[in-house]
């Protein structure tokens, strides 16, 4: 975590709104009569409390918020924290564990997080520095171990899991093993270049152990912050066509170990647009997006690589919040600048997750070393004493009401002084609207499908809205979850992208949305809001098969028999091409055999 100046808490950054890069699906939303609402104040006299449902219809004035469904940008993957050497420790030995734990995870009685990013070895906070491989050099990792992490990282991680098995998992290393490095420390300093292949196969092996032990790695980074040097703690810069090298390392060994983890690039902050551009550009089809933290800059930075760089994701993973100068002011200004910049700043402008960084700290800010000691956390223990923290309500008004494959719809953003708010449309069709007002007391009206309701927001306060929406406008009902196919592996939507032509593949099975399809009612098949299309209409054996908008044509309609996916337009079978079983594998449609290749088993 390198702090900045533009991370004090006096200044507070206006989030850019953006609106490229939309697709336009054309039915209407149905009519809702009322919105639930859930308030908190900076006051904390309402702490993510549910009010009186507003109706539609009910007038109101003011500035107004249109909710546009048919307008659609990224999915969602997650909202979540890091599990930190010191905020496991913190959790793990306080005698309320499984209770912080079940607010934390648990969407019904908690807030339902949906995401961790994991360090790899010790960060600055941490109880001690380690990595997995210390002592003198060791190139075939004959002392490589996780052991460290099984006291109580991994058990938290196994219950977060258990309470929210949608949870995603991303991990990051702050620095290789010393022995790596150009210093010879773990801090500061350079990963040497003859050392970038032992460091692949360090990551690998990482990844391995911790599938080994029940927490499989989605999503993975190979340097946090690689423009800073911290001189009191673990960390070492990797220029950017050094991390294209790792990157294009680590792929190949990852899927040859049969491990699912998808690369991220970059991972800083917002006022450095080329980096993540030249690790795009470099790694290929080796690195799904960037990853992203708020020390540096504002959230626009996002959509300027996005805008350039359109098929690649936008992750962010790391914000931590500090105490403000007067103590008593931490909640609010808090509660302002992450609403602002984190809950609708970074993804208004793109971002599939929401990360803060410590999960806990301490009565003392810590534990921590050679870094920040007034940063915060989601939860503050204090031996008994558990409170939870302006954090903790600004990823609740995101996690406990946007699942995991949610899309993020259209809405009227407004700058400083207004009501600021970003609204998805869930899986089952529910709408969330989430608003922020940074102005005075205010009234505003939100609209949606030709209808209004009316709401007085507090100053400073936080709401989210929801009401019932359509099933990715006009969708049926129909049974969904994983698609299972050739070697017990998923059907998958490719770097998690919802754009029209984009190839699904073969997969590792996991929890993610991009592994979540509904076999509609209308014959159609559909993930992240798209429908399972063969390419041109084709009927010829080996014609590809990809995404598209839904319009219900005979190449989108399948019919699933005796464990095949029969398409109505050719009366082909969906097949795995050349019986590969190796992740990324593409599909075609193929005259039907009843062989392996072309037997799936669909939701029931």
């Amino acid at each position: 975590m390198s702090m900045t100046t533009n991370r004090l808490r006096g200044i507070a950054i206006a989030a850019a709104v953006v609106a490229a890069g939309g697709i336009l699906v054309s039915p209407a939303a149905t009519a809702a009569t009322n919105a639930s609402v859930w308030l908190t104040t900076a006051d904390r006299s309402n702490l993510l409390r549910q009010q009186a449902d507003v109706a539609f219809g009910s007038g109101g004035s003011g500035s107004t918020i249109t909710v546009n469904p048919n307008q659609t940008y990224q999915s969602m993957v997650g909202f979540g924290a890091s599990f930190t050497d010191s905020a496991a420790w913190n959790i793990f030995t306080s005698p309320r564990r499984d209770e912080i734990m079940t607010n934390l995870f648990n969407r019904t009685s908690g807030i339902g997080l949906s995401f961790l990013r994991q360090p790899i070895g010790a960060s600055d906070f941490s109880r001690s520095f380690y990595t997995y491989n210390d002592g003198a050099a060791d190139p075939t990792l004959s002392r490589f171990s996780t052991a460290h992490d099984d006291a109580y990282i991994l058990p938290l991680i196994r219950q977060a899991k258990q309470l929210n098995p949608q949870l995603s998992i991303m991990a990051t290393p702050w620095s290789a093993p010393a022995w790596m490095k150009n210093n010879n420390s773990l801090i500061q300093g350079s990963l040497n270049d003859s050392r970038i292949g032992v460091y692949a196969d360090y990551l690998v092996k990482f990844t391995q152990a911790y599938q080994a032990a029940g927490a499989p790695i989605d999503y993975l980074s190979v340097q946090n912050e690689p423009n800073f040097e911290p001189p009191g703690y673990p960390g070492m810069r990797m220029p950017a066509q050094q991390q294209v090298a790792v990157i294009n390392t680590v792929v190949p060994k990852l899927r040859a170990a049969g491990q699912q983890a998808r690369l991220l690039g970059y991972d800083h902050n917002w006022d450095d647009t080329t980096y993540p551009q030249t690790v795009n550009n470099g790694a290929g089809a080796n690195v799904i997006g960037s990853a992203w933290h708020c020390y540096g800059g504002n959230p626009s930075g996002q959509s300027v690589v996005k805008n350039n760089q359109p098929g690649k994701d936008i992750f962010f993973t790391e914000c931590s919040g500090t105490r403000s100068a007067d103590d008593a002011s931490t909640f609010r200004d808090t509660l302002r600048w992450q609403g602002m910049n984190l809950a609708i700043g970074a993804t208004r402008n793109h971002a599939r997750t929401v990360a803060l960084w410590n999960m806990a700290l301490d009565q003392n800010n810590g534990p921590v070393i050679g870094s920040c000691t007034n940063c915060t956390g989601v939860v503050r223990t204090n031996g008994n004493d558990v409170t939870y923290n302006a954090e903790y309500y600004v990823l609740g008004h995101l996690s406990k009401f946007v699942q995991p494959g949610a899309v993020r719809i259209d809405s009227t953003g407004y700058g400083e002084g207004g009501v600021q708010n970003v609204a998805f449309r869930n899986p089952d069709g529910r709408i969330v609207l989430v608003a922020l007002n940074t102005g005075g007391q205010q009234e505003f009206r939100v609209s949606y499908g030709g209808q209004t309701f009316g709401y007085s927001l507090p100053a400073g306060a936080m709401a989210t809205f929801t009401w019932p929406g359509t099933l990715d406008p006009g969708q049926p009902a129909g049974r969904t979850g994983a698609i299972t196919g050739l070697g017990g592996k998923c059907l998958d939507v490719t770097d998690g992208s919802a754009a029209n032509g984009n190839r699904p593949q073969l997969w590792t099975c996991h929890p993610g949305p991009n592994q979540t399809w509904t076999l509609a009612s209308d014959g159609t098949v559909r993930g992240l809001g798209k429908c399972l299309d063969v390419t041109g209409n084709g009927t010829a054996d080996g014609t590809p098969v990809q995404l598209w908008d839904c319009f219900g044509g005979g190449n989108q309609r399948w019919t699933a028999t005796n464990g095949t996916l029969v398409n109505a337009g050719s009366n082909k079978c969906l097949d795995v091409i050349g019986s590969n079983t190796a992740d990324g594998a593409k599909l075609q449609i193929w005259s039907c055999t009843g062989g392996a290749n072309q037997r799936w088993t669909a939701p029931a």
